[in-house]
């Protein structure tokens, strides 16, 4: 099933723990705030994420303590 994601950045902490988990999807502003740029989605959460990253997804959103990180089976927008 596909997965789509995307970062709240208005509860995003800036921990740093997704972009440790899965640093092909997820980057940083220059706030610290993440992003996910897998795909150029630049944080729409309209970009199908690869099966082979899928483990790494779903390890970060489990990791992120403010629970920022959306995942999805369908495009956000």
């Amino acid at each position: 099933m596909a997965k789509y994601a995307k970062v709240d950045v208005e509860t995003c902490i800036a921990c740093g723990a997704c972009g440790d988990a899965a640093p092909d999807i997820f980057e940083y502003d220059d706030d610290g705030v993440a992003m996910v740029v897998y795909g150029g989605d630049e944080n729409r959460g309209v970009t199908e994420i690869e099966a082979a990253l899928e483990a790494d997804l779903q390890d970060a959103a489990d990791s992120c303590p403010s629970g920022s990180i959306l995942v999805a089976e369908t495009p956000f927008a």
